[in-house]
């Protein structure tokens, strides 16, 4: 699937991003706060799926402007947001599950925070490679 917007957030449980990327390369700074602020809007359309769905991928929970916002919830409330403009579930759902393990691997860290966030390059230099590789 050949996207040109494709964004990825986590939220962590205080509903502050502890990881942030754009998958599509760099995009203008106005750009890039829109996206964020699309994902933030979003997180009201997520907290009410999450309640009528037991599966953690949410599909899509809301749309702006021909942008797809999907939605992963972890079983501790954290969120996962994927901001593109094309459809493929099954992709993103693969890559949410990928992302899911490392996240896990990240959180077991008896150094890290639930709150903190993420800043380590080998798990944004996977992100970005699961991205490439599941998603197009």
């Amino acid at each position: 699937m050949a996207t040109s917007t494709l964004t990825f957030v986590i939220v962590g449980q205080e509903d502050h991003p502890i990881y942030e990327v754009d998958l599509t390369g760099p995009k203008e700074q106005q750009t890039q706060y829109l996206h964020q602020f699309v994902l933030h809007a979003s997180l009201d359309a997520v907290d009410e799926q999450m309640w009528l769905s037991k599966e953690p991928h949410l599909k899509i929970v809301d749309r702006f402007n021909g942008l797809n916002v999907t939605a992963f919830v972890t079983p501790g409330n954290t969120r996962f947001l994927m901001l593109h403009d094309g459809r493929n579930d099954d992709a993103i759902r693969a890559f949410f599950t990928e992302v899911y393990e490392l996240y896990i691997r990240i959180m077991l860290n008896p150094f890290h925070s639930p709150t903190s966030r993420i800043t380590s390059r080998e798990f944004d230099r996977k992100v970005k490679v699961l991205a490439k590789r599941l998603i197009g």
